[in-house]
């Protein structure tokens, strides 16, 4: 939850030298800002907000930022707020709060409850399409991660296209095991796309922990092509394995050594327990 907060509040109407020595006094200590995971969040167009006035429950209150990018608030009325981080527009309030005469040194927080400005879109086959609301920081294989990875019927790879029409593949593979390079950060207007498997496919079935479809790779061993679907299930066996290619078995099947076509299929037996 995003918050930052800043000084003491003092009535209105408080005595002279009392409203002096409020509004000379130092900030009351502040909880640290986190806006929304990242205390560097800025605000944008939608957000919904909570500010509030310690000890002023009159000015507990919950506004969506508008298309004119402020929000309204009670005694002052629209603030600017898109650009604005929770601590920064905490501080505007706090200003302008102490410029009308309102409070001498207001402790002001600023909540983010509602991130409706930073999406990023996924689609294709993937868990669950959709759009992913971006509160800090994420990279690809995060926000992969967040729709379920892809489906048994995707690619394995993504095309990343940015708001300004530039495109990039990523293989999904080089998300575990590349580095930051290959797992960039995704910026709020991105999508995400992972389409369906291509035809050169061989299949994966029985005890294995994803079966479907998977694109051939050169020099495709069999048990890379297990690794592809998760490896044996719990039940399964790497001893059982069978491959049948073009209506025919073959054999022997070497995990190591037996490379995997176009149309082959794979079949894990269960174990024996």
């Amino acid at each position: 939850m995003a918050a930052a907060a800043h000084a003491q509040p003092a009535p209105v109407g408080a005595p002279p030298a009392a409203a002096s020595t409020a509004a000379h006094a130092p900030p009351a200590a502040a909880p640290p800002a986190t806006a929304a995971g990242d205390r560097n969040y800025q605000l944008g167009f939608g957000d919904v907000v909570e500010v509030s006035v310690l000890g002023q429950a009159d000015f507990d209150v919950h506004s969506r930022i508008g298309s004119d990018g402020a929000i309204l608030l009670p005694l002052i009325g629209p603030v600017p707020a898109t650009g604005r981080s929770p601590g920064q527009l905490a501080d505007d309030v706090r200003g302008l709060l102490r410029k009308g005469g309102f409070f001498a040194n207001p402790l002001v927080r600023v909540d983010v409850l509602t991130i409706a400005s930073r999406y990023a879109t996924v689609l294709g086959y993937v868990g669950t399409p959709g759009l992913i609301p971006l509160d800090r920081d994420y990279r690809l294989s995060e926000v992969l991660a967040r729709v379920g990875g892809r489906s048994t019927a995707g690619a394995d790879y993504v095309q990343l296209t940015h708001e300004d029409g530039t495109s990039t593949r990523y293989g999904i593979s080089d998300l575990a095991t590349g580095g930051r390079d290959k797992d960039p950060l995704i910026m709020p207007g991105d999508k995400l796309y992972v389409p369906a498997v291509e035809n050169d496919v061989f299949y994966l079935s029985g005890s294995v922990k994803q079966p479907g479809a998977y694109p051939v790779g050169p020099n495709l061993t069999v048990r890379m092509a297990l690794a592809r679907a998760g490896g044996v299930s719990a039940n399964g066996s790497d001893k059982k394995v069978k491959l049948t290619r073009k209506g025919a078995e073959v054999k022997p099947v070497d995990l190591d050594k037996t490379v995997v076509q176009v149309g082959d299929i794979i079949s894990v037996g269960e174990r024996l327990f």
